[in-house]
């Protein structure tokens, strides 16, 4: 953990990469879910094949990528991830510059969840599995269990942004957070 900057503005966090993709993910996942049973295949067909690209992209991102989007500055062992959620209902968490190591955990989870939607999804066209009950039964389950973490999502947002008084989705928006200072993990 480095020691919190000295800096007096805002500090950019998330690259534009980082954020066109988290917002075109969250685009591609809605569309995909809107036309998934009643909507057009095509369009639902589209925004499947746009997650995997954006995917793709990310995973590359998490490697070469700016500091704060590679995946070494915020996987964490599960123990620090469950020593962090016991800090939230503790009260006692710190924040993070970056993606604190919920957060961290919630971005491997939606990128392997998201990737197992878009395989079966794909899996479902081929001559090989269409029409095969059990992908089609898997691809049902992970689009649950997406809306399952997307909520989850949602509310780790809403609470760290209320516990470290930072809007957070605008800080998705725009890079852009408050320094480190005191306690913080820079």
């Amino acid at each position: 953990m480095s020691k919190p900057t000295e800096a007096i503005g805002p500090v950019t966090v998330w690259d534009p990469l980082v954020r066109v993709f988290h917002w075109s993910l969250v685009g591609s996942v809605a569309i995909a879910w809107i036309t998934g049973d009643e909507g057009p295949k095509t369009v639902h067909h589209w925004a499947g094949y746009v997650a995997a690209a954006l995917i793709t992209v990310r995973l590359v991102w998490g490697l070469v990528g700016t500091r704060h989007a590679r995946f070494s500055a915020f996987v964490r062992h599960p123990k620090a991830v469950l020593g962090y959620l016991r800090d939230i209902a503790r009260g006692v968490e710190r924040r993070y510059i970056g993606h604190n190591p919920a957060g961290g955990a919630m971005i491997i989870a939606l990128l392997l969840v998201v990737g197992a939607q878009v395989l079966t999804g794909w899996l479902a066209t081929t001559d090989m599995f269409f029409g095969v009950d059990w992908i089609e039964e898997l691809h049902g389950l992970t689009s649950k269990l997406i809306l399952v973490l997307i909520g989850l999502h949602v509310l780790g947002v809403v609470v760290a942004s209320w516990r470290h008084r930072e809007n957070l989705p605008l800080a998705m928006l725009t890079g852009r957070k408050r320094p480190a200072t005191g306690d913080d993990v820079a």
